[in-house]
């Protein structure tokens, strides 16, 4: 039997889903490193005066990657808990999610290169 809608149940979903982030970026190291970068770029795209259409590829791109790096964080921890003896399936599990926050990270600088390296040019 399906439950009725609950706006009660969907703000204690939304407070989960805000704990969830606030664990990922409190645990996990890669986490670290892509809020650092994300200050940055952010303060890059502050100082140049970056273009709306430029903000919106910036922060789609910082919310790709920080968003794959939590995918692939959840992948890792249940990973480890379904089988903690090493695996050779579940290491192709991780490297494969590895590789996709590998290739957010890859799209978003290629981004952030068309937008920042012409600024960065102009200032040199």
């Amino acid at each position: 039997m399906k439950k009725r809608f609950s706006i009660v149940a969907r703000l204690a979903s939304f407070k989960n889903a805000w704990r969830g982030v606030t664990v990922f970026v409190r645990q996990e190291h890669n986490a670290w490193i892509h809020c650092t970068v994300t200050v940055l770029v952010i303060i890059a795209g502050l100082v140049f005066h970056i273009s709306i259409l430029e903000w919106i590829s910036v922060i789609f791109a910082i919310g790709l990657v920080l968003a794959a790096e939590a995918v692939n964080s959840a992948v890792e921890r249940l990973s480890d808990i379904v089988q903690p003896e090493k695996d050779d399936r579940i290491r192709d599990v991780k490297d494969i999610c590895a590789g996709a926050v590998l290739l957010c990270a890859i799209t978003a600088a290629i981004i952030g290169i068309i937008i920042f390296l012409p600024k960065l040019l102009m200032v040199f």
